[in-house]
């Protein structure tokens, strides 16, 4: 049993790490990307319709490939980038080059929903652009673009349990190799039961976060 118990809390130790670390890194590739097709669009703050559509055919260019194929596609880049292609770390850059292009587009939407008449009066006082991007867009956008973390988090979670077919660790890997493999039906339900636990803590947390930021709701 406490073996058992080891393994289950490496595997939860796995997943966050691989959960957290391909976060931060996708929405720090993600976000900007976000601004910038929001931005560029047709009824943007600066349209540039060239910027905007090369950068969004590239963009669903990687959000048209499945996961498990963008893992073995990526995987020359993967150990140039990591040194490995198995193990927790070699899932985070698959996982960041499938995350970012999905969260660009949430970016975006969540941006574009942000009422004109505030970029209007913003404009009215005299902020420039970027004062807009940041004062305005981003600050208005916050609720939603919080609901957009809750999403792309649990995405990315259930991403990571898919690595575990090619030996990314985590607790995709237990149950593949203790459950699928080994035919430990108990091992593949837990390790479900621990997953489902990890989406609900993290939707509802972000979530919350969202209800709490959103003005709207007050």
């Amino acid at each position: 049993m406490a073996t058992n118990l080891d393994l289950y809390l490496t595997a939860i130790r796995e997943t966050l790490l691989i959960v957290v670390a391909s976060s931060i890194i996708s929405y720090i590739i993600g976000l900007p990307l976000g601004v910038i097709l929001a931005v560029t669009s047709k009824n943007g703050i600066s349209p540039k319709p060239v910027i905007n559509q090369v950068l969004g055919v590239i963009i669903n260019i990687f959000r048209s490939i499945p996961f498990l194929i963008l893992l073995i596609l990526v995987l020359p880049v993967t150990k140039m980038l990591v040194g490995t292609t198995i193990g927790p770390i070699a899932v985070i850059p698959p996982l960041v080059f499938s995350a970012a292009p999905y969260i660009a587009r949430m970016v975006e939407s969540s941006i574009m929903e942000v009422d004109y008449g505030v970029i209007e009066a913003a404009r009215s006082m005299g902020a420039s652009d970027f004062q807009i991007i940041t004062k305005v867009l981003l600050t208005e956008a916050r609720p939603n673009l919080m609901v957009g973390v809750a999403i792309t988090t649990t995405t990315i979670l259930g991403y990571s349990a898919m690595a575990g077919v090619v030996g990314g660790g985590g607790l995709g890997d237990v149950a593949i190799r203790y459950g699928y493999y080994r035919y430990e039906n108990i091992v593949m339900f837990i390790t479900v039961i621990i997953l489902v636990i990890l989406v609900q803590v993290i939707q509802e947390s972000f979530l919350a976060i969202s209800r709490k930021i959103d003005k709207r709701a007050k």
